[in-house]
């Protein structure tokens, strides 16, 4: 367990734009070394916090370069690359450089609604294709699909498979899953606010939202965890909560946005067809940021 990649905590990157919704570079390497330094232990490029379908392969491809260039040696790199046409994503595996990045995070084919038998055939092409691992993950929220445990269990026999991003909420499913896999292949949170109790069922850790604005809070919670002190854990775990919680009350990225804009990192601007949080919302996320300071 101590070695696995991707253990501990890792952070799904935002992309922060200027007002014309071009790249605001700068605030990326502010946020980018903010995570850096906060304790944490890998970051996700272009996952659907980064939002992924608004960016240019072109973008995307700088993208990599500059986090690369900032992070080099000192944090592992996943690259988010899915989609719900098989033959493009094995393309884009087979033509991105990914020498720089670690592993590559593929979202469960979304809109068409494949059986679970066209997600095993999915996930086989796209693992035969990559060179580089490949970490599954089951957002049914965003999908429409749910991979089923059955699933999930028979892709963890693949070589290049090694581990499931699981953002269903249903627990009885990772317990499931988290009893009968292979010992080369790990759970990982995809909900923030669920992190806690995942772990305490085996979890590996997270790949998170809020921890890119309390990098230091949130990965301490993870590392309780892991050492076996849940007593801590469940402590740090409720003092986030709140905050987990609210950044996803109206849609995501928006919230997170929001309160980073308040530290400083980067604006609150999205690119379209995404908008910011409504008036609700800033006040709640202002609320539960006040609370949370010291």
């Amino acid at each position: 367990m101590s070695d696995f990649l991707l253990r501990g905590t890792g952070v799904a990157l935002v992309t922060p734009f200027k007002k014309d919704e071009s790249i605001d570079w700068d605030a990326l390497k502010t946020l980018v070394n903010h995570c850096v330094d906060g304790n944490l232990d890998y970051l996700v490029i272009q996952g659907t916090t980064g939002e992924s379908p608004a960016i240019t392969p072109e973008e995307k491809e700088r993208m990599v370069d500059f986090i690369a260039d900032l992070a080099a040696g000192k944090l592992p790199l996943v690259l988010g690359i899915g989609g719900n046409n098989t033959y493009h994503v094995e393309h884009m595996l087979q033509h991105t450089n990914l020498d720089r990045i670690d592993a590559v995070l593929s979202v469960c084919p979304h809109y068409n609604k494949p059986n679970q038998q066209g997600i095993i055939n999915h996930y086989r092409r796209v693992a035969d294709a990559s060179p580089k691992p490949i970490v599954l993950y089951n957002v049914p929220g965003r999908t429409g699909v749910n991979m089923s445990v059955d699933t999930q269990l028979t892709l963890a026999n693949h070589p290049n498979i090694i581990a499931t991003k699981e953002a269903s909420g249903d627990l009885e499913q990772m317990m499931t899953i988290i009893q009968n896999k292979p010992d080369n292949f790990e759970l990982i949170s995809g909900d923030d606010s669920l992190t806690f109790p995942i772990m305490a069922i085996g979890g590996i850790g997270v790949t998170s939202v809020i921890a890119q604005l309390i990098p230091k809070n949130f990965s301490n919670m993870v590392n309780a965890c892991l050492d076996g002190d849940f007593e801590k854990g469940r402590e740090l775990h409720y003092k986030c909560l709140g905050l987990c919680r609210a950044i996803f009350a109206d849609g995501s990225p928006g919230g997170i946005k929001h309160l980073l804009a308040k530290i400083d990192i980067c604006s609150t601007q999205l690119r379209m067809p995404l908008a910011n949080v409504n008036q609700d919302t800033q006040e709640l996320l202002d609320a539960e940021w006040a609370c949370f300071i010291p």
